[in-house]
């Protein structure tokens, strides 16, 4: 993949807001004060063609965030047969501070939709680790007449997480997909879009990271 996909070497820091709801501290222990490194190992789809996805770990460990700049599903119009679905798949190395694990606790999707009446756009989202056999999927779905921002949560009850392997490297995976749908609009006369997508880095993708400590070793 391209260098330019992941500039400066590892990370770049963005300030993102910590989360609160999803981490009471009787179960989830306060983040490791060492810095989290994530480096994007592959990254594949239609949505983020090279060059085009960007991920920024917040200054207190408690979010990371993906920005893309070309993600855009749409119908009608000017589209191509296969704009109607784009996707995007991340591989990401995630470096921990020794003796720590995480665990994704709520993810915050966002981006525009232009949607006609009739029409339908849909979000989906999964994400799991390498080797794992447990994957968390979601989906979102808004009908037209819709022309606004949107946003998209997804949250995990505590004893849902799923904890990365204690003292194991795995590599973090996260699907995502958009899909437009014509449905009853007609779309030989209109467009219907849907993005999770941004140049300025106003819109993005958000994942808010759970921690606890690993077990000691004997």
């Amino acid at each position: 993949m391209p260098t330019g996909l992941f500039t400066a070497g590892a990370i770049a820091t963005l300030l993102a807001a910590p989360l609160s709801t999803h981490n009471p501290s009787s179960v989830i222990t306060n983040p490791p004060p060492d810095k989290i490194v994530i480096e994007v190992a592959t990254v594949n789809g239609s949505g983020c063609p090279a060059g085009t996805a960007a991920v920024a770990v917040s200054p207190d460990n408690t979010a990371f965030t993906v920005t893309y700049s070309d993600y855009l599903a749409q119908v009608g119009v000017g589209s191509k047969p296969t704009d109607f679905r784009k996707n995007c798949q991340l591989n990401l190395n995630v470096h921990v501070p020794q003796g720590f694990t995480y665990a994704i606790a709520a993810a915050d999707y966002r981006g525009y939709a232009s949607l006609e009446p009739g029409a339908s756009g849909v979000e989906k989202a999964s994400y799991y680790f390498q080797g794992s056999p447990v994957t968390t999927p979601s989906s979102h779905t808004f009908k037209g007449h819709y022309a606004d921002n949107w946003q998209a949560t997804d949250s995990v009850p505590i004893a849902a997480l799923v904890w990365a392997p204690c003292g194991e490297l795995r590599n973090f995976n996260i699907n995502t997909e958009l899909r437009v749908n014509a449905g009853t609009s007609d779309p030989s006369k209109s467009t219907s879009f849907m993005t999770m997508d941004s140049t300025d880095g106003s819109i993005n993708t958000t994942y808010h990271l759970a921690w606890k400590e690993c077990p000691a070793r004997s």
